[in-house]
């Protein structure tokens, strides 16, 4: 197996007093515009696997 991890992203919103898992998605620019639509109290995360040796 040579594929290469794929990066996920997930969208997550501030709702107090914890942060809120809302969306997840491979693209980048879908995730950041979610993000922008939702305001101020969103963060978009980034996560990669480590290739398995």
């Amino acid at each position: 197996m040579t594929d290469k991890p794929v990066t996920t992203y997930i969208v997550s919103v501030f709702e107090k007093p914890n942060w809120r898992t809302v969306l997840t998605t491979k693209d980048k620019a879908k995730a950041l515009a979610w993000a922008r639509e939702i305001g101020d109290k969103a963060r978009v995360e980034e996560i990669t696997p480590k290739p398995n040796k």
